[in-house]
């Protein structure tokens, strides 16, 4: 594989990955249209190599290796779904027609890996009985705020009027018409390519607000924004613009393959709107990331939402036991399947409080959430804590509530 040429290995890798319909990738696809299909996932996140691959510049070899051992990990700990992030920073973990390889698998931005992680996994996935969803995150184009240790043909450097820094790092800039188009593009070249289960889009839409810090749309918002009450209003209309379109063309692309979105689990506090929810979280999606997270589900621009509840049951100002019921009633009705994120990080952290050194936290999160009936299943981040499981939360999940194999 080492000696194959650049363009006949992708061409040989995207012929594979996209013509491969295994045994297991059919099982996983039927699997998931089932009414009672429950959601037991895992996100594998990528960005500044959080869980895989463990560190960038590995050998192909063990940066597969180190993939398929999550993989068998999902199988043994009776999952049925990886979340694996592959467009952490507007860059790619595909023979991409439109963004660089990204740092995190060889250290070099744009220096091909010596393989086609995003195909592997898919077809290794697929084998096990396992869903790949590929998570993408639509406007972050850099952890850091110089352009210039982007590539040179990197799409920000090319039109850098489409980049705005911001709290020491690059966004793209979600009120460009151009900006959207071309992000959704990218990330549709993987739809096309690979049989995947979901794409699947994390928290992340405007940035989360820096203190002191204005993200700098001045121009576009002269540009763009007439006919709306406020800039607020029209950077929710960019977003929902951005939804909107996403989940049509998704379904455009590759039919059965299913869009969902993981947000920060607070919609608004009831003290700001009376629709909120009962919390007092200091962030509000539709405020402050300009995410209209409840809206999306009522108008089912997505086809599943998975609200990162990451607090404990009994938490004054974000209650685990307020935000389940509150989204099982947006979801009502709907046919937008909820799934409920988990925070396994948090186990046995020394930093997080007392509750979360109880190996039964997340276990009794699953048994309250079974009273609601929009609730249809669960997403654990992340992966190396599932494997790690510092004090044992994840084995008690599934001896309590895994036992069958995941169906």
């Amino acid at each position: 594989m080492r000696h194959m040429s650049r363009r006949a290995f992708t061409v040989a890798a995207a012929t594979v990955a996209a013509g491969l319909a295994t045994a297991g990738d059919a099982a996983a696809r039927e699997r998931s249209r089932r009414p009672g299909h429950e959601m037991r996932g895992m996100w594998v996140a990528t960005v500044v190599n959080i869980d895989w691959p463990s560190k960038p510049g590995l050998p192909p070899e063990q940066q597969r290796a180190e993939l398929v051992a999550y993989l068998d990990e999902a199988v043994r700990r009776r999952l049925n779904a990886v979340v694996l992030q592959v467009r952490p920073t507007a860059d790619a973990f595909w023979p991409s027609r439109y963004e660089p390889w990204s740092e995190y698998l060889t250290g070099t931005q744009g220096r091909h890996p010596g393989w086609d992680p995003l195909g592997t996994a898919v077809r290794e996935a697929h084998r096990r009985g396992l869903e790949l969803h590929a998570w993408c995150n639509p406007f972050r184009v850099a952890m850091h705020a110089d352009p210039q240790r982007l590539v040179p043909d990197h799409p920000a450097r090319v039109h850098p009027e489409w980049v705005v820094p911001y709290g020491g790092k690059l966004f793209y800039n979600p009120g460009l018409p151009e900006v959207r188009r071309f992000v959704q593009d990218a990330m549709l070249d993987a739809v096309r390519r690979y049989r995947l289960d979901a794409v699947h889009w994390d928290d992340y839409f405007y940035p989360y607000p820096v203190a002191g810090q204005a993200f700098d749309d001045d121009e576009a918002f002269a540009r763009y924004g007439g006919g709306f009450p406020d800039r607020a209003a029209w950077r929710r209309d960019n977003i929902d613009r951005l939804v909107r379109e996403m989940g049509v063309r998704v379904k455009k692309t590759r039919p059965g393959t299913r869009f969902g979105i993981s947000p920060f689990g607070v919609w608004r506090n009831a003290s700001t709107d009376p629709a909120g929810s009962d919390t007092r979280a200091g962030v509000q999606t539709y405020d402050d990331l300009y995410a209209d997270t409840r809206g999306w589900v009522r108008k089912r621009w997505i086809d599943y939402i998975a609200p990162q509840l990451y607090w404990h049951i009994g938490l004054p100002a974000a209650d685990y036991a307020k935000l389940v019921p509150w989204w099982d009633e947006v979801a009502r009705g709907t046919g937008v399947r909820l799934y409920v994120g988990e925070a396994l990080y948090k186990a046995g952290d020394p930093a997080q409080p007392a509750p979360w050194q109880d190996p039964a936290e997340l276990s009794r999160h699953l048994t309250y959430a079974k009273d609601f009936p929009q609730v249809r299943g669960h997403i654990f981040y992340s992966a190396k804590h599932v494997v790690a499981d510092r004090i044992g939360a994840m084995r008690r999940v599934v001896d309590d509530h895994y036992t069958p194999r995941a169906g």
